[in-house]
């Protein structure tokens, strides 16, 4: 924690460390720094709160490698927040720094939270209805701010069901242009028809364009991403109504 805290920042600092520490399953090293006094506390007001942590583990497979976090100023409730409970009585936006790693995100990807959140496309193509349904992906980071993707796709149609594999390579967005796709290779099956690309595609643009996600009382938008040899770095900026507890999974918006 950083020098010259006054008590009551120690005691609520400490507290929530620990609180945090108890609710994740690993944490290599974490730090919370609260900024208020015991008059604003007894008043329920916090006038920021900054946490740093290196290597959380949450949900078993979920991993962070690095974090930063700032709020703004808080409303709590004084009574939970002198037990290191921050229990918001207004909400609060934040903003996050995250870092994870190429291991760490691919853990993620295998893991059954993630798995329980699979993604699958309805769509209808020339009046049939055709299920694409998203069965394994893996992601690697090659560097010269690429992502790639491999991985293998179930298609529904006419009765049949088979398996599609795929590499692709994107370039992600940044302030100066927009998401790339470099390459699309089919690695396994017979490939995708001209009726389904075209019809799959405005469903791509659309979920690419949602940087939003809800994770219980949580709006998290997604600002940038830097892409680097063997870790992502990710901004993001939240807007809590209430801090979540981590046993429920985020959900695209």
């Amino acid at each position: 924690m950083p020098d010259q805290q006054n008590l009551e920042e120690q005691i609520l600092s400490q507290a929530a460390e620990n609180t945090i520490t108890n609710r994740l399953d690993e944490v290599e090293k974490i730090d919370v720094d609260v900024r208020t006094d015991l008059l604003k506390v007894a008043q329920g007001q916090v006038e920021e709160v900054s946490l740093s942590g290196k290597g959380l583990v949450l949900q078993k497979d979920i991993r962070i490698q690095e974090i930063k976090v700032k709020t703004d100023s808080i409303a709590v409730n004084p009574l939970s927040a002198i037990f290191g409970q921050i229990e918001l009585n207004e909400p609060v936006n934040a903003i996050a720094r995250i870092v994870m790693t190429e291991v760490d995100i691919n853990s993620a990807l295998s893991s059954d939270l993630i798995k329980s959140q699979t993604l699958i496309w309805k769509l209808n193509v020339d009046d049939e209805i055709v299920s694409l349904q998203l069965q394994q992906i893996q992601v690697s980071l090659p560097g010269s701010a690429k992502i790639e993707f491999s991985g293998t796709v179930l298609i529904k149609e006419k009765g049949q069901s088979r398996l599609l594999g795929f590499t692709a390579r994107v370039c992600p967005p940044t302030h100066s242009q927009p998401l790339i796709l470099e390459s699309f290779n089919c690695t396994q099956g017979e490939g995708i028809s001209i009726p389904l690309i075209t019809t799959l595609m405005p469903q791509i643009k659309e979920l690419l364009k949602s940087s939003s996600f809800v994770w219980e009382n949580m709006k998290l938008s997604l600002k940038d991403i830097e892409v680097k040899s063997d870790n992502l770095i990710l901004l993001v900026e939240a807007h809590v109504k209430q801090i979540p507890s981590p046993e429920n999974l985020p959900i695209s918006k």
